[in-house]
């Protein structure tokens, strides 16, 4: 089995179904194909290792884009071919894209990259958060690294954005993932103190980091409240927190992080 980074960039237009639902419909249809399929007698058993996390890019006029630019990512664990793999990915982004999009993908596995061309890759995934990047660019890195890159639709810009997304993931220090966490907040229950083992346990996730860094300790309590969020920091999937004061007694708690404090993600 194998491990491989697949990241898909628009996909999408105002009013049509977004590029991370896509992601996720591509990731689940990646697992149900290997686990459906037998080679020499044996099922070939696929698991994904995480969530889609969604990667924020360069908003700029030069740059077409729907609503926010951004790249989603995922990894799967998979004894696919790469052939099986873009077949399958290909044939859902043609059935599901926007007529007005310009989709790009971007297939690696992961055991090829040399520590060289992770760092090249994060590079370029980082200035494209800062820079204008053309798709000449793009396909240059992805010729010189061996990154399965290709357009699928319209001008195909989103190949900028796919292979950016790649080197973003890999970092470990950037993306918000794609959805929201159940911590078990009803409409009768607004908010929730709970330690961060139970964070952990309820929700899967690896840890929970204040907003510099800081790792808390499974004893720790947050209150937890609004839209749950997790992010990748320290390559980590994590829960964002800050450190809030009450205003009549001065006692500092922790809470999940705010709307505005997670758009740096």
């Amino acid at each position: 089995m194998k491990s491989w980074l697949i990241c898909i960039d628009d996909t999408d237009d105002i009013g049509t179904k977004g590029t991370g639902e896509i992601a996720e419909e591509i990731m689940d249809l990646l697992n149900s194909k290997a686990l459906g399929d037998h080679v020499e007698g044996k099922v070939r058993l696929t698991s994904s290792s995480a969530w889609v996390t969604r990667h924020q890019l360069f908003v700029h006029p030069d740059i077409p884009y729907t609503s926010h630019n951004s790249a989603m990512c995922f990894e799967i664990l998979s004894s696919l071919t790469l052939a099986e793999i873009k077949d399958i990915c290909v044939i859902h982004l043609k059935a599901e894209i926007a007529l007005a999009a310009d989709p790009g993908l971007a297939i690696i596995e992961k055991s090829l990259l040399t520590t060289s061309a992770i760092q090249r890759l994060m590079a370029f995934g980082f200035e494209t958060k800062r820079q204008v990047k053309t798709k000449s660019d793009a396909y240059e890195l992805a010729a010189n690294l061996g990154i399965d890159l290709s357009e699928h639709g319209g001008t195909g810009q989103g190949v900028i954005g796919a292979i950016a997304g790649i080197g973003l993931r890999l970092s470990g220090r950037d993306g918000r993932v794609k959805g929201q966490l159940d911590v078990g907040l009803t409409n009768s229950t607004k908010e929730l103190m709970l330690s961060v083992h139970q964070i952990k346990k309820l929700t899967g996730l690896d840890a929970v980091i204040e907003l510099n860094g800081f790792l808390l300790n499974d004893e720790e309590s947050v209150l937890v409240s609004g839209k749950i969020k997790a992010v990748l920091q320290n390559n980590q999937f994590a829960l964002l927190v800050y450190q809030h004061r009450d205003e009549l007694t001065g006692e500092p708690s922790w809470r999940n992080a705010l709307k505005q404090q997670l758009k740096n993600y």
